[in-house]
Order: C-alpha cells, then structure tokens, then sequence
C-alpha cells in the first residue's frame, strides 16, 4: 500500500491503516500513532448539503501532498505519514480522509497530525463542488481549523 494515496473508491479507514501497519511499519519501532478520519457533513456555511464532488489535478495534487507530508515528517521528525483522500462524489457521513503519522513520542505525533490536517485543508489543489437546497456551488475556500 503506498504512503499516500488519492482513489475514487469508498474509504475503509479503520482497515487500511490496519493494513499499512501489518506491511509497512516494522512493530516497536514506533512509540506513537496519530490518526485524523475527516468525514462529509451534511451542512456547510449555515446551509444542508445533500452531495459533494471532490476534483483533483492528477499528478499535481499528488506531488504537492507529497511535499507537504515530507515537509512535516522533517520539521516533526516522523518515522513515516499515511494519507489516503478520497475524490469524486461523496455523501454525508463518508470518509473523506485518512491521515496517519508515526512518531517515537506521542507529543511529535498529535502536533504533526494536526499539523499535516491544516496544510492539507488550506495548500491541497482540491475542488469541491456541494450539492445544496438552492443548487450547486463551487466551494471558495475551507475553513480554518
């Protein structure tokens, strides 16, 4: 499984982190796991939302995340940053996100997660587009954390 990862396909969070830790991260190498699950909600700016459509530039997107997550892994001294999101139409109550950070020290590991949460939401070529009672409209920013 690769360290990050943008798919069409329906997150299963719990698994795929599961599964990144059985065949990625080497047991006691580690003292510490950080992980962020961001779900759709159902209402946005005071409005209800039925449906989200997520764009991506392929290659683009991708290659930023990865400067973003090398740069914390850096600045944190992570042993290793898991990042799968997810594109295309969602509904309210799907995961959108799975962010994991592995740290020798849980301090590291919670500041770097969050850290890694608000670069993405506010740097990350992302283009969402939300279905609402009164139509469709383009998302012109996210809110800050």
């Amino acid at each position: 499984m690769p360290r990050l990862a943008i798919t069409h396909d329906p997150l299963q969070p719990w698994q795929q982190l599961a599964d990144y830790e059985a065949t990625s991260l080497p047991r006691g190498h580690y003292g510490a796991t950080a992980v962020f699950v961001g779900t759709m909600r159902d209402f946005n700016d005071d409005s209800s939302v039925s449906a989200m459509t997520l764009e991506y530039y392929p290659g683009m997107t991708e290659r930023h995340l990865a400067r973003i997550c090398d740069g914390v892994e850096q600045q944190y001294g992570l042993l290793d940053t898991l990042l799968i999101h997810r594109v295309g139409t969602l509904l309210p109550g799907e995961p959108i996100v799975l962010l994991a950070v592995w740290s020798a020290h849980r301090r590291e590991a919670f500041i770097a997660c969050r850290e890694l949460m608000e670069q993405l939401k506010s740097k990350a070529p992302f283009w969402k587009r939300e279905e609402r009672p009164d139509g469709s409209r383009w998302v012109e920013q996210n809110h800050p954390g």
